[in-house]
């Protein structure tokens, strides 16, 4: 099954024909609260693509973290590790413009008191896929992460939002998710070709024995492991908002791989899944069930290998 280490968060979000600029006030008819977080994100995401999901993470004693427990279960996930903290319940305030662009701003709350040792050791085993983001402290995931590799665990670790990931955890990693800027700032910040996200791809699995997955927005992926490399297209859409496009497809991706998909496979219906999840507002009630995933693929253009 999928364990997903990361953030829950209430998501605020309000529908503007133009994203303020600093120092501007932009007025909207009102705003709509939806869940969200990364790591909740991809835990739904990941679970209506068909994969045995657990959440470990934190809420507050309030009504954002009674809303979110119980809409994560309603999603069949099994919410027995999030603890329950003095700190608020996270919130993303988030503008979504016209052109379906948007900006976010998130008060981290009750994601900052989640720690490592919420996960016993028997939830970690060569079963398990754990799924890390970078909304919570990096300290625990890393602590978790090695704890991970010692007993057997896959792991997946997305670099969203962006932050420094140390070379010890790289090597404890079975797959790293980043967007283009990502991968080049991180190859980069190994001393590692950063001619091109391809370039930077290619180097971060050779020297950490690792998949490195970049999403490409409108172009789709591409992913280089130990043994192939694969590049997909993106599914041709109109979007509506993209703010769960990641998340989705990093969930989905999760989904396909503990599954026991091929690793292009399981990127083509990550790729596919991003797309159907920019078609309506907020990120988890956009995002697609296995059977829209499975009517969808048909439409994505034909894999490419890489060297």
């Amino acid at each position: 099954m999928i364990l997903d280490f990361g953030s829950i968060n209430m998501d605020l979000v309000m529908a503007v024909a133009a994203l303020p600029r600093p120092g501007e006030t932009v007025l909207c008819d009102g705003y709509v609260t939806k869940p969200g977080g990364k790591g909740s994100n991809q835990a739904v995401a990941a679970a209506r693509a068909g994969a045995r999901v657990a959440m470990a993470g934190a809420v507050g004693d309030d009504g954002f973290g009674q809303v979110m427990r119980a809409t994560l279960a309603k999603e069949g996930i099994d919410t027995g590790l999030i603890a329950t903290s003095d700190r608020p319940t996270g919130v993303a305030y988030i503008c979504v413009d016209a052109k379906a662009e948007n900006f976010i701003a998130v008060g981290s709350g009750a994601n900052l008191a989640v720690r490592a040792d919420q996960v016993p050791d028997d939830r970690l085993t060569p079963d398990t896929l754990l799924v890390l983001q970078m909304e919570l402290p990096p300290e625990q995931n890393w602590a978790l992460l090695q704890r991970a590799r010692a007993r057997g665990c896959r792991a997946i670790l997305n670099v969203a939002p962006a932050a420094a990931v140390p070379e010890a955890a790289l090597r404890d990693l079975d797959l790293l998710v980043v967007n283009e800027h990502e991968a080049l700032a991180i190859a980069g910040g190994l001393g590692l070709d950063t001619s091109s996200p391809r370039a930077a791809a290619q180097a971060l699995s050779g020297r950490m024995n690792l998949t490195c997955v970049v999403t490409l927005g409108g172009e789709g992926a591409i992913a280089v492991g130990p043994e192939a490399g694969f590049a997909v297209p993106a599914l041709p859409i109109q979007p509506v908002d993209t703010t769960g496009a990641g998340d989705t497809f990093t969930g989905v991706l999760a989904a396909g791989l503990d599954a026991g998909l091929p690793l292009d496979q399981a990127l083509r219906r990550a790729s596919t899944g991003a797309a159907l999840a920019c078609l309506a507002l907020g990120a988890q009630e956009s995002m697609p069930t296995a059977a829209a995933i499975d009517a969808a693929l048909p439409r994505l253009g034909p894999t490419t290998s890489i060297g």
